[in-house]
């Protein structure tokens, strides 16, 4: 009995720990979602890691204008006379995700365990130095959940100076195209393709700017996550919220393993931003190569296509729409088995609203009709013959809505 009394408590705590992040993380993103100034940001940061994770000291740097500094510490009186050597530091040692600091370091680094930095491809944004956090089996997972919202905070503040910067020098025209930049900055630029598998993807934004999403996240080389949405809405509040989503998505994936209690987490951040004003058509993907195993939840997108063995089935298993109901009703998560040659098509629904010269839409079965005649060709190849022809359908039409597409061939045996 108090063996079956211990490992309760122990897994109360982990669970009540992980609401205490997620708590946490909501308030951020919910003050970012309502444009809170870079210093109330950076006040939340601080009395997070202060009382929530109980760091005894700690600096951040966030790049600005080109310079370094330092916008938030915790019992640090000293840092003033050595913050450019801390910089110095963190430049000359190139610090690509995490530092452990040890006693061969210069002494200004006393009482720091770990420097944490935040890069958009191949620029720095941020770094965070972090020290006196007590060692118990939850570290690991309280460094992950600081370097999450260093993330958020980092990329919210570098959104901030880019739009501010952008306001106050272009016109309205300026500044839709920022948007896009910053859209895009959020779209994968290099998916993977090897002999185990292929990732390929095609991104066309209505107006430059769209709410449409999709996202690799992987966990290993045989292990990863896909994921394709469709925020409500067009323009920049569209834009905006999908920034805000991919965040979160990102955040709670790597929290929970399993995907109804994901979804049912996800759809509780996401009306925490919304106030259910807005929704979100989600489908989520988690792949095995391994075990040879898909496992996933459409929560009211259009289905995805799978191709296999010659045959073309809907990824239907799921729940509602994300971020408008406050419960989600029954959950169903769907299986499928890999196999060779199989090849997975996602996509928003602006790939079936295709109209012809003649205002026809593009019926689901010309769909199917692409898949089967190019289903042996490579996953790049199938998606640039399925560009080709959606073109050829609607000949000289504009493309009505944004569409997204991330396609998986799987090569292996």
């Amino acid at each position: 009995m108090e063996s079956n009394k211990a490992i309760i408590e122990k897994l109360e705590n982990e669970i009540g720990l992980k609401h205490l992040l997620l708590r946490n993380l909501l308030s951020i993103t919910h003050a970012i979602n309502e444009n809170k100034s870079a210093e109330e940001l950076y006040s939340m940061f601080n009395e997070f890691l202060h009382w929530v994770m109980k760091v005894k000291k700690m600096a951040l740097f966030i790049i600005s204008d080109g310079k370094w500094e330092c916008v938030s510490t915790i019992d640090w009186p000293e840092l003033e006379e050595n913050a450019s050597n801390i910089v110095h530091f963190i430049k000359a040692t190139e610090i690509e995700r995490r530092y452990n600091v040890d006693e061969k370091d210069p002494p200004f680094l006393d009482g720091i365990d770990v420097i944490m930095s935040v890069w958009h491809k191949k620029t720095p944004l941020a770094y965070t130095l972090i020290g006196g956090i007590d060692f118990d089996k939850d570290t690991a997972d309280k460094y992950d959940f600081i370097s999450t919202i260093t993330n958020i905070i980092a990329v919210a503040i570098e959104n901030k100076r880019l739009f501010k910067k952008q306001l106050e020098q272009e016109s309205i025209r300026q500044e839709l195209k920022l948007a896009e930049q910053v859209q895009k900055m959020l779209i994968p630029d290099a998916l993977p393709n090897n002999n185990l598998f292929g990732l390929a993807s095609l991104y066309i934004p209505h107006d430059g700017i769209g709410g449409d999403y999709f996202d690799y996240i992987p966990f290993s080389d045989t292990r990863f996550t896909l994921c394709m949405g469709d925020v409500s809405g067009k323009g920049i509040s569209a834009a905006l919220l999908m920034a805000n989503f991919q965040a979160i998505v990102r955040s709670l994936v790597r929290h929970y393993r399993d995907l109804g209690a994901f979804i049912i987490a996800l759809n509780e951040a996401v009306r925490q931003i919304t106030k259910s004003e807005k929704y979100i058509t989600f489908f989520i993907i988690d792949v095995d190569l391994e075990s040879k195993t898909m496992r996933y939840i459409n929560a009211g997108h259009y289905p995805p296509l799978l191709y296999k063995n010659g045959a073309i089935t809907q990824l239907t298993e799921g729940c509602t729409i994300i971020g408008f109901f406050d419960d989600l009703g029954e959950v169903r998560e769907g299986e499928v088995a890999i196999d060779k040659d199989m090849l997975l098509l996602t996509f928003t629904d602006g790939l079936t609203d295709i109209l012809n010269e003649e205002g026809i839409i593009i019926p689901e079965t010309s769909l199917e009709e692409i898949i089967q005649r190019h289903a042996d060709e490579d996953v790049n190849t199938f998606t640039k013959s399925l560009k080709s022809a959606l073109d050829k359908y609607r000949g000289s039409r504009a493309f009505p809505d944004d569409i997204a597409v991330l396609s998986m061939k799987y090569y292996g045996n």
